[in-house]
């Protein structure tokens, strides 16, 4: 089970004592609460490619160079290589019944319409029920809009431009006063119509391009009903649950929750002490409690790992006026979504529920990774086929406790394709040191995120180098708060020393080609999922009663 940026200090049992969330507490006090579990990426879909395949984002070309970090567009040709194997594939390799019921964000078509090259379908989900796309701002009118506003504002512009120039020329014409070419005029006719057709048709019809449901490979419903969608989702994956009571399953339960918009659902709204956020985060803890009580209540309990986790950190530069906060808290740590390998983008909730097989209320602070979920679910389906290089490492002897160490002596935080920090946790020691080669460029001056921008980017004038690297003991400063000097850390020199070295074997890898080029992200009508005849795409899903 995934939140969608959901921060690590939401959660009653990582220390919020003004949310509840009895639920995923539960699921805390009955299994193993990981302290120090770490996104591969502190955005959606780098962080999922990698989740999904056991390695970074850069190995499937997921990593991005520009200021385009996540995919866009449901009509581009970006998305997770279908060279690439998941841990869906595997386990259904292994005679599982494998389910995806929420969002995907890693892609749909490559080359026509219905290819379906990079849908959770050709990725080893024998089912999928939900967003292709994610939930964003544009699926709800009067949200404002998440892509590229300033590209819309600068195309806009220059169609009213071109409108006002050519009702002048025509004007001038008319009244005698400038001769000008018919064929001019023309000209101008259309390619004020084409401006208008390249502003218009991709953005501002959004709603109907991304804002989707899929079932399987069929559009069910477009544009969304967003209103109904939480109780849908649950439905599909209680559903899935009970026509596989009898066999091997994987469901991967993705929610739409708690990326904006922020639902609006009668029996949680005002119902928390922190808002609209607040009344959200407590709707999430239903649907995982929801969950959790059906698997139990089908007598599965024994036989079947449950995973709580988040994409990422929570998004600080989220708010307005009018709702208050909208992004999540991230407890003590620095930064949050998209602000690269500052700890509070990427530390994120993880816990492990097996009755029988874990040990009820055990606390794991070694370093993890969602990435180690792929060949913890290769071992568990006794999958020893050969694979490709893995970046994750399979948990079962840190959650059962045979070991006490975790396998990642190393970790490696991109902000993009760009290598942003290192994490060093030395043999023998409690130390856990980061190495930050870059960060971002905080705006305005002295803010905590990326307020001028709304998200950090990750090249050029929006990023600081440094030289030294600054480094943190995150064990005994998980603020990152002190950078530590050859002074106070006698260490220091080793430190920078070993995490060259490691970045030096880490970068020893073949280039594969990018997902996240403007080729690849931008709108392609000939791409793009419709349900009916496209430009005509519209359907509804009768919604059922829960």
């Amino acid at each position: 089970m995934m939140v969608d940026d959901l921060g690590i200090g939401d959660i009653g049992c990582y220390g919020n004592d003004t949310i509840r969330t009895p639920n995923i507490d539960r699921l805390a006090s009955e299994g193993v609460k990981l302290t120090q579990h770490i996104a591969a990426a502190p955005l959606c879909t780098p962080s999922r490619a990698a989740f999904m395949t056991g390695r970074y984002a850069l190995r499937s070309g997921m990593g991005s160079m520009g200021r385009v970090q996540v995919l866009l567009f449901l009509g581009g040709s970006g998305g997770l290589p279908a060279s690439e194997n998941t841990f869906a594939k595997r386990l259904q390799q292994q005679g599982y019944t494998t389910g995806l019921v929420g969002k995907w964000h890693l892609g749909v078509n490559c080359e026509h319409r219905g290819d379906h090259c990079h849908h959770p379908n050709q990725h080893g989900f024998s089912y999928f029920y939900g967003l292709p796309f994610t939930l964003f701002n544009d699926c709800v009118p009067g949200e404002g809009s998440d892509i590229l506003a300033d590209l819309q504002h600068t195309l806009r512009n220059l169609t009213i431009i071109l409108g006002v120039g050519l009702f002048t020329l025509v004007c001038v014409h008319v009244c005698g006063l400038l001769e000008v070419s018919l064929w001019l005029l023309v000209a101008l006719f259309f390619l004020s119509i084409l401006a208008t057709a390249v502003w218009y048709v991709p953005f501002k019809l959004l709603p109907t391009w991304n804002c989707i449901i899929m079932r399987n490979q069929e559009v069910v419903e477009q544009p969304m009903v967003v209103e109904t969608l939480p109780q849908r989702l649950l439905g599909e994956a209680q559903n899935f649950i009970k026509r596989n009571v009898d066999h091997p399953f994987l469901l991967f339960f993705s929610l739409a929750h708690i990326h904006t918009p922020l639902f609006k659902t009668p029996a949680f709204a005002g119902k928390s002490r922190h808002g609209r956020y607040g009344d959200n985060l407590e709707e999430v803890d239903w649907i995982i409690g929801k969950l959790t009580e059906t698997v139990d209540s089908l007598g599965l309990a024994n036989n079947t790992l449950i995973y709580f986790t988040s994409d990422h950190g929570g998004h600080l530069e989220d708010a307005d006026s009018i709702i208050g906060q909208k992004g999540g808290w991230n407890s003590i740590y620095k930064g949050g979504k998209a602000m690269g390998g500052w700890e509070g983008g990427i530390r994120v909730p993880g816990i492990f529920r097996w009755p029988g097989r874990l040990a009820p209320g055990r606390v794991v602070d070694e370093p993890t990774s969602l990435m180690d979920l792929y060949p913890t679910l290769k071992y568990l389906g006794k999958d020893t086929l050969p694979d490709r290089h893995l970046d994750g490492y399979n948990l079962m002897p840190l959650l059962e406790g045979t070991v006490e160490r975790s396998e990642h002596e190393f970790m490696f935080h991109y902000c993009g394709v760009y290598l942003n920090a290192v994490r060093w946790h030395p043999p023998g020691s409690d130390s856990v040191f980061k190495v930050h080669f870059f960060t971002p460029n905080f705006s305005p001056p002295g803010a905590g995120g990326c307020y001028d921008t709304k998200v950090c980017l990750c090249h050029g004038e929006y990023v600081t180098h440094h030289n030294p690297p600054l480094v943190y003991d995150i064990f005994h400063d998980p603020s990152e708060s002190r950078p530590l000097t050859p002074d106070t850390e006698p260490r220091f020199a080793e430190i920078l020393e070993q995490t060259a070295k490691a970045v030096e074997r880490h970068q020893n890898a073949p280039s594969v080609q990018s997902q996240m080029t403007w080729e690849k992200i931008l709108w392609r009508p000939w791409l793009q999922p419709c349900c009916g005849t496209f430009p005509f795409c519209g359907c509804k899903e009768e919604a059922p009663h829960i």
